[in-house]
């Protein structure tokens, strides 16, 4: 679910304007999974801009104070969220960690950095959803240390069935600053799409595996 519905139109419209998101539908992209997609999403360019990165911060400081008061920890999964999430644990006074796909081979073999968290309740941030896989292979990593996972907060999400099922499979509540449909309504609104663009980005979510093919 979204924050709120102006949250997730504001942050749509910053992402569109950095060219964090982008949308061609006329000149897809490919994904690493080999995916045809209409539209790309990169927020760590959210970075870059301080306007924007301060912004997301405010915006994910306030979701959290509102529906995880009791949060003692904050987590960023790597390393897309590395970045902000540290910015949301340093706005909100908090400690924080980050959270790798897997432990490395060398060294401390470690896959969480920073104090594990035994017992602390804590506040997952990711930067986007898409089947939610890679993110949920960070709440495992914490249930082994015996976290307490509040739940999951992301800047963007696809809106996937997939990601839907997999997150209320692993019980983990997730909520989002904006989403696809939020984006696409308010990229007609400011015309950054045509209404027959609009009709191929609706199209592409329905089957997003064999769209294009």
């Amino acid at each position: 679910m979204i924050f709120n519905t102006e949250t997730a139109k504001e942050t749509a419209l910053q992402l569109l304007q950095i060219n964090a998101i982008k949308l061609q539908p006329q000149d897809p992209f490919t994904w690493a999974s080999g995916w045809k997609s209409p539209i790309y999403c990169d927020n760590r360019i959210c970075l870059s801009y301080p306007e924007v990165r301060n912004s997301i911060t405010e915006k994910f400081a306030a979701l959290i104070k509102q529906e995880y008061s009791n949060v003692e920890v904050i987590a960023g999964v790597a390393t897309g969220a590395i970045g902000i999430g540290m910015l949301v644990a340093n706005a909100l006074d908090l400690p924080f960690i980050y959270i790798r796909p897997e432990a490395k081979k060398h060294g401390r073999q470690n896959q969480i950095e920073g104090i594990v968290p035994d017992g602390k309740k804590v506040v997952v941030i990711e930067d986007l959803i898409s089947t939610g896989k890679s993110s949920l292979l960070a709440v495992d990593a914490l249930k082994k240390v015996n976290a307490d996972l509040l739940g999951m907060v992301a800047i963007f999400s696809y809106g996937f069935k997939t990601a839907d099922d997999n997150f209320n499979n692993a019980a983990i509540k997730l909520t989002t600053l904006s989403n696809y449909e939020n984006l696409i309504e308010l990229a007609q609104e400011k015309e950054y799409i045509t209404a027959n663009q609009t009709a191929t980005l609706q199209s592409w979510r329905t089957d997003p595996s064999k769209w294009g093919i």
